[in-house]
């Protein structure tokens, strides 16, 4: 039997080779070097809505009144007037030291503002000026007034006193202006009377033979 000539054996592998060939393309059989995907990029993190809000500023502080004494008159000179600031809170007395008075509390704003309300209507509504004075108007008994009260320093200032003496009951209030003038008055179980001078360094004062104490009037 005769062995196929090299001319043969190289035809016969070359048949070979474009079967194969042919067999990879309609399979769509992946070669080695075709199996590598390239990954896709991942997404760049996206930033939260809290990350990207502007921070508010903080909001500029107020800083409340200083507690302080004021006193002083009425511009008609129809009645005193004195205000105690304690705690960003208000105390005034209106007082024409015969038979009309007026006592007087509230709020005091941060700017400020003064709105004080009394009995029977009363009201104040003032300013402070840079701590130096109290400027103003108050309404007792329908009468409208304007005023001005300076900063005050002990003995001057507000004083009042409360106490039953010979079961009546008394409430006692005065304003010391700065120059050691008194205006006050006195009630007894409601009535008002002109009021006896106080001691203003201790505020001792005799009523109706017994002594009592007035002290300074606190909001």
């Amino acid at each position: 039997m005769k062995r196929p000539g090299p001319l043969l054996t190289l035809l016969a592998g070359l048949v070979l080779g474009l079967f194969l060939l042919t067999l990879n393309a309609t399979t769509g059989t992946k070669t080695a070097s075709s199996s590598y995907e390239e990954k896709s990029p991942s997404p760049a993190p996206s930033r939260s809505a809290a990350s990207t809000a502007p921070t508010p500023a903080p909001s500029p502080s107020r800083v409340p009144a200083a507690d302080a004494d004021y006193a002083g008159r009425t511009d008609d000179d129809a009645a005193a007037i004195a205000v105690t600031v304690r705690d960003g809170k208000a105390i005034a007395y209106y007082c024409d030291g015969r038979a009309e008075e007026s006592w007087l509390k509230g709020d005091v704003e941060d700017d400020g503002t003064l709105r004080l309300t009394g009995k029977h209507g009363a009201k104040l509504d003032g300013t402070l000026q840079d701590g130096k004075r109290v400027e103003g108007t108050v309404t007792v008994g329908g009468g409208r007034h304007a005023f001005s009260a300076d900063r005050a320093t002990k003995p001057s200032g507000l004083w009042r006193a409360t106490a039953t003496v010979r079961s009546a009951k008394i409430d006692g209030g005065w304003i010391v202006l700065k120059d050691g003038s008194q205006v006050g008055i006195l009630t007894r179980d409601g009535k008002p009377s002109p009021a006896p001078a106080i001691d203003p360094e201790t505020g001792a004062v005799t009523v109706d033979g017994q002594q009592l104490t007035a002290r300074p009037a606190t909001p």
